[in-house]
């Protein structure tokens, strides 16, 4: 199995998504990569529930 299949493996998932989960996923990966650049360690729990909980409404 080549690296690209993987990676379409990976994405089919998101790309076969309802909008909201589409949403809900793109806007914790960007605060996930925000903490990695920051170097964070702080809880990021609390964060992805207000993702969650704004999505939903």
């Amino acid at each position: 199995m080549s690296q690209e299949q993987n990676i379409d493996d990976v994405q089919e998932p998101i790309i076969n998504a309802l909008p909201e989960v589409r949403q809900i996923i793109e806007r914790v990966w960007h605060l996930e990569k925000s903490r990695l650049d920051r170097k964070s360690n702080s809880p990021i729990n609390d964060d992805i529930l207000t993702i969650v909980k704004e999505a939903v409404r």
